[in-house]
């Protein structure tokens, strides 16, 4: 288990500007972003190799020490039992605001892959073929998962499946996709098991990045939808195939519907899961965008109104990005 020193990244969370997060005292190099997080390299000696991903969304030590426990009991089943690839792993946690120490922020921290090895920026390298050859190797992975679900009752396993979650080991520009090439599955930050029925983690604490007077009516119309979501191995799929809109690659949805039917009727036959549509997938992808652009537009109200009143707003908020 990866450890880090604590009072460094102490004093870096307190320089850290969430809107320009390369801007502080320590220089840092962006490597992507999620709804509630930002994953960052500190360019640092003894930072070398490590990816950060930062959640700024407890309230308490309690709360973060939950969240700690369900993340390694997540990583240890995606390894252990699942017999998933993980990258190494740990945490670490420091306050947003030493005098106040009303939000805590949690950084999961891995080691660091070539960022040209995430599946996002490949299927723009591969040929078509290669792409496909991709797609099954995802399904392989996540068919894991469902079969890990189905052999035992005390745990159930949710996973985020879409393509920017994914990494194919040992990637370079001139490599070639195989039957045989090793998948690394990174998104661990967001513990998803349930136990004996009952989620580890507080699913709550989602919409903590979604402005207060607005996470009452989120919680009613869409929190326990979304985090159902990824414990139905069919719409796990119909995300990771509408990625392909969101990367700019519509063109190749037609044959991915068409390989992932096949391996649903061949592979996984005993899940019967209902043969994918390109008009579902559209439909999703458009519901799945709008609702992207108007948490995105209340989150932007929530900062300007925090920054009105000189205070700190804990979330990166990204620019526009191309759907």
């Amino acid at each position: 288990m990866i450890k880090v020193d604590r009072e460094f990244l102490q004093k870096f969370e307190l320089d850290l500007d969430t809107s320009n997060p390369d801007k502080g005292d320590y220089a840092v190099n962006m490597l992507g972003f999620g709804e509630i997080s930002i994953v960052i390299e500190i360019l640092h000696e003894d930072w070398k190799g490590l990816a950060l991903k930062r959640i700024p969304i407890f309230d308490s030590v309690e709360q973060v020490e939950r969240h700690i426990k369900a993340y390694n009991e997540y990583n240890r089943l995606l390894c252990e039992e699942v017999g998933l690839n993980i990258p190494d792993y740990g945490t670490e946690w420091v306050y947003t605001d030493l005098k106040k120490k009303k939000t805590i922020a949690l950084y999961c921290i891995q080691k660091k892959h070539n960022p040209k090895s995430v599946c996002h920026h490949i299927i723009h390298q591969l040929s078509e073929e290669e792409i496909e050859k991709l797609i099954i190797i995802i399904m392989r992975e996540l068919h894991k998962v469902w079969k890990f679900n189905q052999s035992q009752k005390k745990y159930e396993i949710g996973i985020d499946g879409q393509i920017s979650n994914w990494i194919l080991d040992n990637y370079e520009a001139s490599a070639r996709v195989y039957e045989s090439s090793k998948l690394l599955y990174i998104d661990t930050s967001t513990p998803m098991v349930r136990i004996d029925g009952e989620e580890s983690m507080n699913a709550e604490l989602i919409l903590k990045s979604a402005p207060k007077s607005l996470r009452w009516i989120l919680k009613a119309l869409f929190l326990e939808d979304t985090v159902n979501r990824y414990y139905d191995w069919r719409l796990v799929t119909t995300d990771l195939i509408a990625n392909f809109y969101k990367e700019q690659r519509p063109e190749l949805i037609p044959r991915l519907i068409q390989i992932i039917n096949e391996f649903f009727a061949t592979k996984a036959a005993d899940f019967n899961i209902t043969p994918f549509t390109q008009k579902e997938i559209a439909k999703y992808y458009r519901s799945d965008a709008n609702m992207w652009r108007i948490f995105q537009t209340f989150r932007k109200m929530d900062r300007g109104t925090k920054k009105m009143f000189g205070k700190r707003y804990d979330f990166y908020l990204p620019g526009k990005i191309s759907r």
